[in-house]
């Protein structure tokens, strides 16, 4: 097993839009405290990458006739391992969710729950994007369980982040196949735009950031719609990217111009990564 491996089997380019979240939950929950946002984003690291550990070691034999290219069909790393590691990395994931308190270890008891049902059942069930979105839900929650209050702004920012997601997700379900079967699902990614749109009114820098949210979605649909061979996985990559943006636009209307561009560097870091290690 090499270090290249380990990276390509976390799909670590990602991770700063698990980092946005964290900024996003703690934010709208009403305080942003460092440690809070330090502390929440190292436990949706963990989460993360042990869901995409076991992401892999679930699919191991689709994975062998679609995806040779991934580390167990090209037997870099032994599929128990990947078990064994992508749930340890879960478990440390729940035991430092729970050193922000109770609220906060429960939180992460949900969201690993949900990372592990959807591991298991992507491939078989039409509402996988919907349990993919309700990973990225609890991402939300988690930080603002920390700070101890789990209000509208945080319940409706999650909402809108669940709905971007089903959208993404179900974009991403047709990359082994590189094309687009139906394009009606994608609407569900009105719902962030629109609500984004709404909570940016009206701040120039929330605006100026959910223009750039609105540039990246239609740069993704573009690319879906014209169905040009590796499309698909532009798309989804760019689109991954994005989910640091609509955190950046929460963020910024929140009054909290600071962390609102740190969030948009993450959206350019997560791209920039993107070139080094794929993002999906």
């Amino acid at each position: 097993m090499t270090f290249k491996t380990v990276l390509t089997l976390g799909r670590v380019s990602n991770l700063p839009t698990v980092w946005t979240n964290a900024i996003a939950g703690a934010v709208l929950a009403g305080q942003p405290s460092v440690a809070v946002i330090v502390t929440s984003g190292l436990a949706l690291s963990l989460f993360y990458i042990g869901g995409m550990w076991l992401n892999d070691a679930f699919d191991a034999e689709i994975d062998a006739r679609e995806r040779a290219n991934r580390p167990i069909p090209r037997g870099e790393i032994a599929v128990g391992t990947v078990f064994a590691v992508g749930f340890a990395l879960l478990g440390a994931g729940i035991v430092l969710a729970f050193t922000l308190g109770v609220l906060a270890g429960v939180a992460g008891i949900a969201l690993a729950a949900a990372v592990v049902l959807y591991d298991w059942l992507h491939k078989r069930t039409a509402l996988s994007p919907v349990i993919m979105g309700a990973t990225r839900f609890f991402c939300y929650v988690l930080p603002a369980a920390a700070v101890g209050s789990i209000g509208g702004p945080v319940v409706f920012g999650a909402l809108g982040l669940l709905a971007y997601i089903v959208g993404l997700t179900y974009a991403a379900k047709q990359e082994a196949y590189d094309r687009l079967d139906r394009a009606w699902p994608l609407a569900v990614l009105a719902v962030p735009l629109l609500y984004g749109l709404v909570q940016a009114m009206p701040g120039a820098l929330a605006l100026s950031i959910w223009a750039g949210l609105l540039a990246v979605v239609l740069a993704a649909l573009r690319l879906l719609f014209r169905r040009r061979r590796g499309d698909v996985p532009r798309a989804v990559v760019t689109m991954i990217a994005g989910i640091s943006l609509y955190d950046a636009v929460l963020i910024a209307a929140a009054g909290q111009a600071g962390l609102a561009l740190l969030a948009v560097v993450g959206f350019a870091l997560t791209l920039v990564l993107q070139r080094v290690v794929s993002g999906t």
